[in-house]
């Protein structure tokens, strides 16, 4: 190569830092499930980080009531108001209602960044266990279900008790964060860290979501032996 031609080369461009993370401070997130314990303490630790937010439920009523006892500019709807009128959706339904809430919703949420933080569980005498969907998680079932949706998977680690006590200040955790792709990704990382005390961190493709959401079966074991509220801390990240 001559020194003309290495001149008129490129030069490479810098790897972007992992923690560059856009600012996600204007969009409305609306929380489906959010009369729920795990939806309504999410939507409480948002809106207290100054999201703009709304929780949906199969009856406005009921939402509009859990959004007034949350107060810091919650807003309640039904699910499809809710998906409509949000730039991001979280669901955080029951695994029972998963599949045919999704469903119902198709249209509502095409185009829009849905964050699915179900966990499907069995219970028996042993305790909770991993439920595998046939599409292999619930992230995966709800990427099947949305495809004109960009689909991603977080929030699944939570304890509800803490996120909805008022006395506790910040929410010692990581969020393993999955999806396709990395502005998505992103984008749910920011709002994790807008959280006091948390941070998402990129745990694969939705193809790895079943691990993610199966260890809460873990977690719930450790929190029953340990009179606990447990979480996850990824180290040396």
């Amino acid at each position: 190569m001559t020194s003309s031609d290495s001149a008129q080369t490129p030069a490479k461009a810098p790897a972007k830092d992992p923690w560059d993370l856009p600012d996600v401070s204007g969009l409305v997130v609306g929380v489906l499930g959010g009369t729920g314990p795990q939806g309504k303490g999410l939507a409480y630790r948002l809106a207290l980080a100054g999201q703009r937010v709304i929780i949906g439920s199969r009856a406005a009523d009921r939402a509009r009531t859990a959004a007034a006892e949350l107060g810091h500019g919650v807003e309640g709807a039904d699910n499809a108001e809710t998906a409509r009128r949000s730039d991001v959706v979280i669901v955080a339904v029951p695994w029972e209602g998963h599949g045919k809430t999704l469903e119902s919703l198709r249209e509502e949420l095409t185009g829009k960044l849905v964050v699915d933080c179900v966990n499907p569980l069995g219970f028996d005498k042993k305790g909770a266990y991993a439920l595998k969907p046939e599409e292999g998680s619930a992230a995966e079932q709800a990427a099947a279900l949305l495809p004109g949706s960009r689909v991603a998977a977080a929030f699944h680690h939570l304890s509800a008790v803490l996120l909805q006590d008022p006395e506790i200040a910040e929410i010692d955790t990581d969020v393993m964060v999955l999806g396709e792709e990395r502005a998505d990704v992103e984008i749910v990382q920011a709002l994790a860290g807008r959280i006091a005390g948390m941070r998402g961190v990129f745990a694969g493709r939705l193809r790895n979501a079943h691990q993610v959401e199966s260890l809460v079966a873990n977690l719930i074991s450790v929190n029953r032996r340990y009179k606990a509220h447990a979480g996850l801390r990824v180290t040396d990240v």
